[in-house]
């Protein structure tokens, strides 16, 4: 194990939104803005951002990490410009009407299926598709849960065709 495998999170963390230098093995160096390191395996994730790209991923993993150089530290921008790496693309922020207005129009449509549907969590938020797959705001596919995968897809499979469907005006 090397000194940089040895180090814990809070370590690791110093180094987020910094540009950096990394010496690997066989005196490969790599360089680049953390984005993160993943705390089992010590693996540098470095975001570059070439000219007229949109930036991208490379990973040099923990064991053959040798040793790494902070170069610059980074500014807000750059904090906000990593963190869309991983946001994703076609993000909507939904208004609390807007969220209840989409789960009650999902209950109605499950429930005129004869779909077994009801409202779970404090909030009532969390709607729960025969105690056995539940689905969170704002209420597409993606944000469904189950452990069984054939009922989850199936599902899924619903609420596409469901947002699909033309809306009445």
């Amino acid at each position: 194990m090397n000194d940089w495998q040895r180090k814990s999170p809070l370590d690791w963390e110093t180094y987020v939104n910094k540009l950096v230098k990394v010496v690997a093995v066989e005196k490969h160096e790599y360089e680049g803005w953390v984005l993160t390191v993943d705390p089992v395996s010590a693996t540098i994730v470095l975001a570059t951002f070439p000219e007229n790209e949109k930036g991208s991923l490379s990973f040099v993993m923990g064991h053959a990490v040798q040793k790494v150089e902070i170069l610059r530290e980074g500014d807000g921008e750059m904090e906000q410009r990593l963190a869309g790496i991983l946001a994703p693309q076609e993000s909507h922020a939904y208004s609390p009407e807007e969220l209840e207005e989409r789960k009650n129009a999902l209950k109605t449509w499950l429930e005129t299926n004869h779909i077994p549907v009801g409202e779970q969590g404090e909030l009532g938020r969390t709607l729960s598709v025969a105690g056995v797959l539940t689905i969170e705001p704002p209420y597409g596919p993606e944000q469904c849960s189950s452990a069984n995968e054939i009922i989850l897809a199936r599902v899924q499979g619903l609420l596409h065709g469901f947002l699909q469907r033309p809306r009445p005006c």
